[in-house]
C-alpha cells in the first residue's frame, strides 16, 4: 500500500476529510432509492428489512475482531484501506442481481466493510484531532456533507432519468471511497511505527463492562436503530403516505444538512455538556420526532421534523463518541468503539426485521414504536449518571 506521507502536501485533517465525505455516500444513494429499486423488483417489504438486516447482523458478530485487529495494525488506516477495498469490489455485484437472494448476497459483501470501517475511522480520527488538537466535529462533518449532496443528488437523477441511474451511481460512490482510502493520513502518532504492544496488566475492555459504562452504548445504540429504519424503510413509508418520490431526495438532503451544521459548530453547542447528557438530549427530542412524524403529517411539517435530525443524531453521536473516549485509553480505542458499534448493529438487526414486518402491518404507525424507543434510551442515560456521576472523571469537552 502506498506511504500516506505521499499525500504530505496536505494536513492529516484535510485529508482525513476528504475520505469522511465519500463514507457515507452510497449509503446517501441507498437511502433515497434503495427500497424503492427493491420493490420495483418484486420484493415485499418484510424480505426488504431482511434485506437491510442480515448485513447488520453480520456486522454484529465481525465488529469487535476487526476493531481488536485494527488497534494491533501499525495504523488504523491499514484497516481502513482493506475494508474500503472489499466494499468497492462488493458493489459491482449490482450488475447482476434482481431477486431477494442475490440482493441480500451483494448487499452483505457491500454494507458489512463499509459499516465495519466506520467505527475504526470515527475512532483513529478523534484520537489524531485531540492529538493535534484540531477540531474531531469540523473532520466528521464532512461525511455528513458528502451523504447530503448524494443523496439530493440521487433524487434529482432519478426524477430526471429514472431507477435507472441508481446501480451505476451506487457503484461509482463505492469506488470512489476505495480510491480515497489510499490517500488517508497515519492516525497514531509519527512514533508508532509498529503495533502497540499491548502488556499483560494492560487496559482491557473487560475492565470496562459495568452498568454506568454499558448503559449509554445501550442508550445510543436505541436511538440509532431508530435513524436505521429511517434510512432503510422511511422512503416506502412516504411513499405510501402519498409524498411524490422528487421529495425523498431533499427530505433526506435537509435532515443531513441539519446534521452537517450541528458537527461544524460543535464546540461552540457541545462544549458545556457532558457526554450523557447528550444522549439523553437526543433521546427526547427523537420522542417528538417519532412520534409527530407516526401522524402522517403534511410534507411542510415532514420537513420541519427531518430538520430535527440536527440534534438526534449529532448529540448521540458525540455523546457516545465522547463517553467513550474519556473512559477507554488509546490501547482499545477502536475495540471499545467497535463494542459500542456492536451493540448498535445488535439492536439495528431486530429494529430492521421488526420495523419491515410493522410497515408491512401498520404502515407509519410503527413510529410510534421509534419514539418509545428513544424514550427508553434517555432514561438509560440518566440511569448511567445516577450509577456514576460524570464529575468522576471530565466528561466535558474543551471549547
Amino acid at each position: 500500500m502506498s506511504s500516506p506521507d505521499r499525500a504530505g502536501a496536505f494536513s492529516p485533517e484535510l485529508r482525513a476529510s476528504i475520505f469522511h465525505s465519500t463514507v457515507f455516500g452510497s449509503t446517501g444513494v441507498a437511502s433515497a432509492y434503495f427500497a424503492i429499486w427493491l420493490s420495483d423488483k418484486g420484493i415485499t417489504p418484510d424480505q426488504i428489512g431482511i434485506i437491510n438486516a442480515v448485513p447488520v447482523l453480520v456486522l454484529l458478530f465481525a465488529s469487535m475482531l476487526i476493531g481488536r485487529l485494527a488497534d494491533r495494525a501499525s495504523d488504523w488506516r491499514v484497516m481502513i484501506i482493506w475494508l474500503s477495498i472489499i466494499a468497492g469490489a462488493g458493489s459491482l455485484g449490482f450488475l447482476f442481481v434482481s431477486e431477494f437472494w442475490g440482493a441480500l448476497l451483494v448487499f452483505t459483501l457491500c454494507y458489512t466493510p463499509a459499516g465495519a470501517l466506520v467505527p475504526v475511522l470515527d475512532a483513529a480520527t478523534l484520537r489524531m484531532t485531540e492529538r493535534r488538537g484540531s477540531d474531531f466535529g469540523f473532520v466528521r462533518a464532512w461525511g455528513t456533507v458528502g451523504y447530503t449532496i448524494t443523496a439530493a443528488l440521487t433524487g434529482a437523477l432519478i426524477g430526471w432519468f429514472g431507477a435507472v441511474v441508481f446501480v451505476p451511481l451506487f457503484i461509482v460512490l463505492s469506488l470512489l471511497r476505495t480510491g480515497l482510502a489510499f490517500q488517508l493520513p497515519r492516525f497514531r502518532a509519527p512514533e508508532h511505527t509498529a503495533a502497540p504492544a499491548r502488556a499483560a496488566n494492560g487496559p482491557t475492555l473487560m475492565s470496562l463492562m459495568r452498568p454506568w459504562f454499558i448503559l449509554p452504548c445501550v442508550a445510543f445504540a436505541l436511538i440509532q436503530s431508530t435513524h436505521f429504519f429511517l434510512g432503510a424503510m422511511g422512503a416506502l413509508v412516504w411513499k405510501v403516505d402519498g409524498i411524490a418520490e422528487g421529495w425523498f431526495g431533499p427530505l433526506i438532503a435537509i435532515s443531513a444538512a441539519g446534521e452537517a451544521v450541528t458537527m461544524f459548530f460543535w464546540r461552540r453547542i457541545g462544549a458545556r455538556m457532558s457526554a450523557r447528557t447528550m444522549l439523553i438530549i437526543a433521546g427526547l427530542v427523537g420522542v417528538l420526532r417519532w412520534f409527530a412524524m407516526a401522524l402522517s403529517p403534511a410534507l411542510p411539517v415532514l420537513f420541519l421534523l427531518q430538520a430535527l435530525h440536527a440534534i438526534t443524531l449529532p448529540f448521540a453521536y458525540f455523546g457516545i463518541m465522547h463517553f467513550i473516549a474519556n473512559w477507554a485509553d488509546e490501547d482499545i480505542a477502536a475495540e471499545a468503539q467497535s463494542f459500542s458499534s456492536m451493540l448498535t448493529q445488535g439492536f439495528a438487526v431486530v429494529t430492521l426485521v421488526l420495523f419491515g414486518w410493522l410497515v408491512g402491518l401498520i404502515g407509519g404507525d410503527a413510529y410510534f414504536v421509534a419514539a418509545g424507543m428513544t424514550l427508553v434510551a434517555a432514561l438509560l442515560a440518566w440511569w448511567s449518571v445516577l450509577l456514576r456521576p460524570s464529575h468522576d472523571r471530565s466528561e466535558y469537552r474543551p471549547a
